[in-house]
Parts: C-alpha cells; structure tokens; sequence
C-alpha cells in the first residue's frame, strides 16, 4: 500500500515537472545549407520585436554573411571557453542560460558532441535540462543525425555519421519545421558560396551534393516531420475532432472482371488521395476452395499479387457474414471509404432483395464512411 501511494506521489510530481518544462521547438533540414540557422535567428529577431526575452545560446553561423547579419541586435549569452589538447575552444554555457533564465533560447546544431569535460556529453542533453528549467528552447538539426535514420543516411551518402540523436527527442519537441529547398536550389546556394568554403565546392559537388543524394535525403526529411506531426495529431487531437487521412478498403469476390476493376480503380483513388488501401476478399463456406473450381482460384490468387503490386494490403477473412466482416474490417483499419463493384442487376433490386447491402448501408447511415460504387 505504502509503495502504491509513493507511486502516485511520483507521478504526480511527474505531471507538474512537464507542466513546468520549457516548450521545444526542431527545424529539420535534408544538409547543411538548407537555412535552418538561418530562420532561427529571422525568428529570434521577431521575437525580440514582439518584446519576448530571447537570447542566443548558441548559435553557428559558419561566417555566411546573410546569417551572420541576422545576429546584429540579438542579445547573445557568452561562450564557455575552455582548454582541450592545448587549445583554447568554445561551448554553449549551460549554466549560464539556465541562471538567466531567458524565455526562449536559441541552441543550434542539437546533435554536437561537447568537449571532453562538459557537464553533458552532448548537446540534445544540455537541450534537455534547459527545457527542465521551464525556459522555452528552438534549435536544428540536420536529418542525418537522426538515430533510427542512421542507417539509410550511411547507405545514400556512402559517410559515417558519428553524431547522433536520438529519436525521444524529436519526440519531445512541440513542434517540428522542416527547411525545404529543391536539389537545384541547395547545389546554387553551394556553387555560389553561400554554404562552404570556395576550396570545399569542388570537393562537395563530387561527395554529398549529388541530385541523387539530395533528392533521397529530401525525401527522408519530409518523411520524417509528416511522421512527428502524425504522432502529435494521435496524442493530441481528440478523436471526435480529429481529420483522418483517406484509407480505402475494396471488396472483392471471385469474380475475375468485376475484381480487377475495383483492385485497378481502388488503386488510383488511393494514388491520387496519397493514402493507404486494402483489399478484402471474405471467403464464404460457398467460395471455400473445395467448392470453387481451378480457374476462379487461379483468378482469385492473380487479383491478390495485381492488388499486392499496385500497393494494396491483402486481407483474406473467412466468414458466412459478408457484410459484418466488411464494416468490422472498416472499423479495425479506420477506413474511410468501401469501394466495391456495381451491381450486375438494377440497383433498387440490390438494395431490396440483397441482405449484404441492406445491412452494409444500415451500418453506414450512422457513420461518415463513404460507400463508393465502382462500374
């Protein structure tokens, strides 16, 4: 009993540590280049107009002069400077944000490694403990420093990528913005200077900076911030009001023709909308495959790999209830939309006579599933 009231202590005081924690705002960008510092410090500037105590924590300008001029005005908290292997280095200094406790810092390059000594082995980790003093934190990092995208990163640009975070703490942050530019846009920012070092364009053309790389590495990006803000549309948003993406389910049977047209026209509603599909065959004692001859098996098997090929998801239930096991399918997959075939008979003679659709429709009228008829 005693154990169980401390728990409910602890977790008590959990809620009142987040309540408390500063808010975190990421800028994710495909590389370098792209303009993540960039917008910080446009933002930085906004807030300081707008009268919020803003100060720079740390920030990397690499000496590119358009970033660069953006610092005129920002009040910037002075560097740790410290002695490693007989240099004289700098690093954020984390006890002196934490002391003056602005309202919003500004901590750039999230995935650095801190010198030997530092509180913190990283960055992110000092990131975290200025978010536990209740001051609000916006940094950026660069996709490849993404832990579980580690991988894929190594195998697109052919480097190792020893400075990583790890995903928690994307997934803690509040709000995650991607910096898009096009691969033609971020290889001319490059050419023109505006990224690295003239000696280093040369070099970085013929590495990291190929439209090929850039372009899978673009998609990473996109990818990874449609799946943050995903995850905090799932948390966040009540179900009653949340906006669900179109998922279709086709329903077929063994019959070749009318299959192939819903599996062919179900795929491109999909194509069009960007979502998800499924197909689902519900296989009655009628069509057990004892009963049903060679030909309509073959067909049948076809019509799953053709649905498989244009990206469906093939379900198979067996069951004598067609209609429940279709709506408890849509319910179990959160479908928004069933598409199955037209009718080989007048329509009103469907809705009369046949139980399947009296009791599919039954269902549907008090829900906002669409039920989509396909010739």
């Amino acid at each position: 009993m005693e154990n169980t009231k401390e728990q409910s202590v602890e977790h008590f005081l959990e809620l009142i540590k987040k309540s408390r924690r500063g808010k975190f705002k990421v800028y994710i960008g495909m590389s370098a280049g792209v303009g993540k510092t960039y917008r910080m410090l446009q933002e930085a500037q906004t807030l300081l107009r707008n009268g919020i105590d803003v100060k720079i924590g740390y920030i990397e300008t690499h000496n590119r002069k358009e970033t660069h001029a953006l610092l005129h005005g920002l009040p910037v908290i002075p560097r740790r400077k410290l002695f490693y292997k007989g240099k004289e280095l700098e690093e954020m200094d984390l006890k002196a944000v934490i002391s003056l406790r602005p309202e919003v810092v500004i901590v750039d390059e999230l995935a650095h490694t801190n010198i030997e000594g530092s509180s913190n082995e990283k960055r992110w980790q000092d990131v975290l403990e200025i978010l536990n003093a209740g001051i609000n934190v916006i940094s950026a990092v660069n996709i490849q420093h993404i832990e579980s995208l580690n991988e894929e990163v190594e195998r697109i640009t052919g480097a190792t990528i020893n400075e990583r975070v790890p995903d928690k703490v994307l997934q803690l942050a509040d709000e995650v913005v991607n910096i898009d530019l096009t691969a033609d846009e971020l290889i001319e920012r490059l050419k023109e200077g505006k990224i690295y070092d003239e000696k280093k364009i040369p070099t970085a053309l013929s590495n990291f900076f190929q439209v090929e790389r850039i372009l899978q590495l673009r998609e990473l990006a996109l990818r990874e911030v449609a799946h943050q803000v995903e995850r905090k549309i799932d948390i966040e948003v009540p179900k009653t009001i949340k906006l669900r993406p179109e998922l279709f389910l086709a329903c077929i049977s063994t019959n070749d023709a009318s299959a192939k047209i819903i599996i062919r026209k179900t795929a491109r509603l999909s194509s069009y909308y960007r979502s998800k599909w499924y197909l689902l065959y519900v296989q009655t004692q009628r069509e057990s495959s004892d009963k049903i001859n060679l030909a309509a098996q073959r067909h049948l098997i076809n019509n799953m790999k053709l649905a498989t090929q244009l990206g469906g998801e093939v379900l198979k239930v067996k069951s004598d209830n067609v209609a429940r096991t279709i709506w408890e399918t849509a319910e179990k997959y959160d479908i928004t939309t069933i598409c199955i075939g037209k009718p080989r008979f007048k329509f009103y003679q469907l809705i009369m006579k046949t139980a399947v659709f009296t009791q599919l429709l039954n269902k549907m009228s008090k829900t906002d599933i669409d039920l989509v008829i396909l010739s």
